[in-house]
């Protein structure tokens, strides 16, 4: 569920449809998309009954929606109407009345999605869960006539900086940050897990899927402990991240050994592995970004003792 800046809105990403709902409980307007049954599912249900005792459905994927910050648009991932073939889409919608604006396909088959928004209306951040260590991010413009998409493959979308000058995101296997600059997607930074020293039970550092951007020239970022990800004990608590600069796209660092396979895209590499490479797919062409110069005010203000700088300069 989404709800407007103006809260007179709240719209619900559903099973079958988008669904805005008035503070009265009355729906203002529907928009029907496939069906994210668990199993493919090619029906156009008409109501909650046709599936309610499915396991397939009470147990199905979702897409998602969001809010521009003005409220005059609405984001959302929704799976189309395309028989027995999986087609996701991106639309940009009008909230008064429902109407759809643009639409982009993703090139996804998503099992969960979350919404970025952008402090200018007009961009937006995706992040596209796939399964297993499988994530791109999409990056979104709305001109008023057609909806533009650039793509991250591997990536998953973490925060953006007040000002929208900057976003941040790390590869699914949590070996990386990298941080973007959001007019053009160009990659500005990288801080490796190799600068953040390991927990007692697990061989490197994980950065978390979850990160905040309380100032331009400072993120918060957590890390993960794997022992926790198995599940081992409920009551385990995350290792925190400690503050370490970032440094120059490109830098390398040393890699632990890994063990236990996880699979992406048919081809299977070791969970300590990290990828081969961070090829995109763009829709249009990106100059390479120029070294940014040192922040004038010097290195960033630390909020608490696991803020990570981002040193993008401006």
């Amino acid at each position: 569920m989404t709800v407007s800046p103006g809260a007179d809105l709240a719209v619900f990403a559903g099973v079958h449809a988008l669904r805005a709902v008035e503070p009265t409980g009355a729906v203002r307007w529907e928009v029907r998309h496939g069906c994210w049954s668990a199993a493919v599912c090619a029906e156009a249900h008409a109501s909650f009954a046709e599936y309610a005792d499915d396991d397939h459905h009470a147990r199905a994927d979702s897409g998602s929606a969001a809010f521009s910050p003005d409220g005059a648009l609405l984001w959302a991932h929704v799976r189309g109407h395309v028989g027995d073939d999986v087609q996701e889409e991106w639309l940009v919608i009008d909230p008064a009345d429902g109407t759809v604006l643009g639409r982009a396909a993703t090139m996804t088959v998503g099992s969960g999605s979350a919404h970025f928004p952008h402090p200018d209306p007009a961009h937006m951040g995706l992040t596209v869960g796939e399964g297993d260590e499988n994530s791109p991010v999409l990056w979104g413009h709305w001109d008023g006539a057609e909806l533009t998409v650039q793509r991250f493959v591997e990536e998953v979308f973490l925060a953006v900086s007040p000002s929208g000058e900057h976003f941040l995101t790390t590869d699914p296997g949590q070996w990386t940050l990298y941080l973007h600059r959001a007019a053009d997607g160009a990659e500005l930074r990288q801080l490796d897990e190799a600068a953040v020293p390991p927990p007692a039970t697990d061989d490197r550092a994980r950065w978390a899927y979850e990160a905040a951007f309380p100032h331009d020239d400072t993120a918060v970022v957590g890390t993960e402990d794997y022992a926790c990800l198995l599940y081992t004990s409920s009551r385990q608590t995350r290792s925190r991240s400690r503050a370490r600069p970032c440094r120059p796209a490109g830098a390398g660092g040393a890699r632990s050994p890994g063990t236990g396979p996880a699979c992406t895209c048919g081809s299977c590499r070791t969970r300590s592995e990290p990828p081969a490479g961070r090829d995109r797919d763009l829709t249009r062409t990106r100059p390479a970004p120029a070294a940014p110069p040192v922040h004038p005010n010097g290195p960033a203000r630390s909020v608490n003792s696991q803020c990570l700088q981002s040193n993008a300069g401006k």
